[in-house]
């Protein structure tokens, strides 16, 4: 084995401990780096970076390797955060974890690690990367419920050629047994959630600090007001909860979901239970593709994702015109969500992805 220069991003988590472990185990000479990307989370009770970069020291000591910190707030700001308010404002649901992948993460701490003299560096994600004949592959992770590909999915040659990801042959269980098993003390660390700047912190009462609320009224699909909405940027398609409509008061006492934001009248509409019909389509339009390495296939079924955990749906790329395109699927899909991503697959590789534009029915 060739010895590699390789810089791990280390968040405090077991599985960036892990990653960091097997690769100096492997003889690697690692080195560890902590990425601080919010400036205003070191005491908040939601996203403490302060935390996270204990665990991470203690970590990086454990194992024997040297740690820096560096500051990316302002990328942050500039590349992924100001991009999310200017899109929830159009009234879609974008995905910053994605953006955040490809331009932090890969991109700022990339650039970061080889100025410091990196070779590659690696990541905790639950995923692989696979070269042949000069082209890099991203493929999934081999836990099926773990899989991270579709956050990975707008990453490109470059950064691919340039990233390790040691846990995408293992399954989540074995991480932490393996954590456990050397004395890292995160080995049972609770996996962190919520959006990556934002953490588990009330959506609603965040955002409210940068986007000012506009009232209006909820409305059923069959056109019976409901409800009052704060402001159709703080809901989403498919969203149960937060609404405050009480499902037993009226209709069938099913629970009630979003199905639309009418950004013309200012109004949210919802449906009752959460097979409504009104929450299922066969067809979308995306934008903004982004292609790994080979062309997408047309009119050839391949899976598709249109949200994280989804299991592959049977689809089919209809149609590619000026870096739009159209995707049927064999079964309807269940609220596809303007500003989220499709992530296209071809068995396990992650082939990429576009920015969901809208959702229709090609048949009824």
């Amino acid at each position: 084995m060739i010895k590699k220069n390789i810089i791990v991003g280390l968040s405090g988590g077991v599985d960036s401990a892990v990653t960091a472990h097997l690769l100096k185990k492997q003889g690697h000479n690692v080195k560890a780096l902590f990425m601080k990307n919010w400036e205003t989370d070191d005491d908040d009770e939601y996203c403490s970076s302060k935390q996270d970069l204990i665990d991470a020291i203690s970590v990086a000591e454990k194992i024997g390797i040297d740690i820096e910190v560096v500051n990316f707030a302002k990328e942050y700001k500039e590349k992924v955060f100001n991009l999310f308010l200017s899109d929830l404002k159009k009234g879609v649901t974008p995905n910053p974890d994605i953006l955040c992948n490809s331009e932090i993460k890969f991109e700022a701490f990339l650039s970061h690690a080889i100025k410091l003299g990196a070779d590659f560096i690696a990541t905790g994600h639950y995923a692989n990367v696979i070269e042949k004949d000069g082209l890099f592959f991203l493929t999934k992770g081999i836990d099926s419920s773990k899989d991270q590909s579709y956050f990975l999915h707008k990453l490109n040659q470059k950064q691919l050629s340039k990233s390790i990801f040691p846990l995408g042959q293992y399954l989540k269980s074995e991480i932490r047994e393996i954590a456990k098993k050397n004395g890292l003390h995160n080995f049972d660390r609770k996996d962190s959630t919520g959006i990556c700047f934002i953490g588990e912190r009330p959506f609603t009462e965040f955002l409210s600090q940068f986007i000012k609320k506009n009232p209006g009224d909820i409305v059923s699909v069959e056109g019976e007001k409901v409800g009052k909405h704060e402001g159709l940027t703080f809901y989403t398609i498919g969203q149960r909860q937060g609404l405050h409509i009480g499902g037993t008061a009226r209709g069938n006492g099913e629970p009630w979901f979003v199905v639309e934001k009418n950004l013309k009248e200012n109004m949210l509409v919802v449906a009752q239970g959460r097979n409504h019909p009104s929450l299922f389509h066969d067809a979308l339009i995306a934008e903004n593709l982004h292609v790994i390495s080979n062309p997408f296939p047309i009119k050839r079924v391949i899976g598709a994702k249109t949200r994280y955990r989804q299991p592959d749906a049977a689809c089919q790329i209809d149609q590619i015109e000026k870096n739009q395109l159209t995707s049927l699927f064999g079964q309807k899909q269940w609220a596809i969500t303007p500003g989220q991503y499709v992530v296209f697959y071809d068995s396990n590789v992650c082939l990429g992805g576009a920015v969901i534009h809208s959702a229709y029915n090609s048949f009824n």
